[in-house]
């Protein structure tokens, strides 16, 4: 084979694949780029929209943190990019994110991706939309009102997706059960009780598929995040004994630390009084909140800090960036729960802390999280001592936010016993 043979089949071979990437690549950004509101004479928020038909899902699920600083850097608080099949706008930063979370219904509508759409199902809470989920909220709320909550403590004191449809059945058994005993045996109704309720005493017909679908929902959002949160505490509370030694020196002075027969019966009351404690969940949940962000849609096309977001656009806001931006907070990184001790004007940190969210949309269960938290909390002080056996974990989402070593530690109870 001559020397012209073997140049004409290195460019075949190497050089016509590359230029039709790079080919691939310009007409996907102009195919981006094309969603631009012309309407509207903002330009669109600055960043890249990655790979053609992949956008920069692997990145961002391959890299998280590190990818996310890493935009936050070069293109600040509002940026595109395009993530799960669509293109997105993400954005973070008290006052931006003010504008998504309060324009909901009228800028923008919850849209989670396909695959938690699936999972959760339509009929549940996260994907109703306007007068439908303002009523299946209020409904719902009744089951995580201070009187609920003092009634589910004892229960928490006691107790410490594999397969959708295996969940499922065993919802519908407990659904049936309930509407076989008509009244609870405690006396006390709970969510899906009230959901039943509700629905027989509108007269509609009782939908044994979005009752499973609100109860899945529950689990998911229950169980995951505050799991995740729990696993934090351990962390942080491991990393920092004297923070661990002013959650007991708290609890001491409520009387919580008497001894295995003389501990005071926790309830409501005595709960809202241990002030650090509570301060110790907000630190944990500042620096490692469970759920990263959430998922808008632009309904139209909206201003917002000089760039326009397009209608249809997926909008993701960031909670755990807007933590890390937020100016209301000093030495960012420092795990210090007497931050949270002194109280902030109300209109600088609504929106600079936001673990549950927040607007229409704020997470329904929060205060009952807050109390197990605390119940959490309490127990794990007053019993144990702990060790991290690979000291600080690296924290990663998926789509949870948990240790990448499921964090070893060794538990010494006060006995002696591990």
């Amino acid at each position: 084979m001559g020397f012209s043979a073997l140049v004409a089949s290195a460019l075949c071979t190497f050089l016509l694949p590359l230029l039709l990437f790079l080919a691939a690549v310009r007409l996907w950004d102009l195919y981006c780029a094309s969603g631009r509101d012309p309407s509207c004479p903002l330009p669109l928020p600055p960043g890249t929209m990655g790979l053609p038909f992949f956008g920069e899902t692997l990145q961002m699920v391959l890299q998280r943190r590190k990818f996310l600083q890493m935009k936050r850097r070069k293109y600040g608080f509002i940026y595109k990019t395009h993530l799960f099949g669509r293109p997105t706008v993400r954005v973070m930063g008290a006052e931006n994110v003010r504008h998504i979370l309060l324009g909901e219904h009228r800028l923008v509508s919850v849209q989670w991706p396909a695959s938690v759409r699936t999972i959760l199902g339509s009929g549940c809470l996260s994907n109703l939309h306007n007068g439908q989920h303002k009523h299946r909220k209020k409904v719902i709320m009744r089951a995580f009102s201070r009187d609920a909550l003092q009634h589910y403590v004892p229960v928490i004191q006691e107790e410490g997706l594999r397969a959708r449809n295996i969940i499922h059945a065993k919802i519908e058994e407990n659904i049936r059960a309930k509407m076989a005993r008509k009244e609870p045996e405690s006396g006390y109704k709970d969510a899906l009780q009230l959901l039943m309720e509700h629905t027989q005493g509108n007269g509609e017909q009782l939908n044994m598929q979005e009752l499973k679908e609100s109860a899945t929902e529950l689990l998911f959002g229950g169980h995951e995040t505050t799991a995740s949160a729990a696993t934090s505490l351990i962390a942080f509370l491991g990393l920092h004994h004297d923070v661990l030694q002013k959650v007991r020196k708290e609890l001491q002075v409520k009387g919580l630390l008497s001894g295995p027969n003389q501990e005071k019966q926790l309830d409501m009351e005595v709960l809202e009084q241990l002030k650090y404690t509570g301060c110790v969940i907000k630190e944990t949940l500042r620096l490692s909140p469970p759920v990263p962000g959430g998922f808008r849609i632009a309904l139209k096309t909206l201003e917002l800090n000089g760039y326009q977001i397009p209608k249809g656009w997926n909008v993701i806001y960031s909670i755990c960036d807007t933590h890390d931006v937020a100016d209301l907070f000093t030495d960012k990184d420092e795990f210090n729960p007497d931050r949270f001790m002194s109280p902030s004007p109300e209109d600088s940190s609504r929106f600079s802390f936001i673990p549950f969210g927040g607007g229409l949309r704020s997470c329904v269960g929060k205060e009952f999280a807050k109390v197990l938290l605390k119940i959490f909390t309490v127990e794990l002080a007053r019993s144990c001592d702990w060790q991290l056996l690979n000291g600080p974990p690296t924290m990663k989402t998926g789509p949870i936010v948990y240790p990448v070593d499921n964090l070893p530690a060794k538990f010494i109870g006060f006995s002696g016993q591990i």
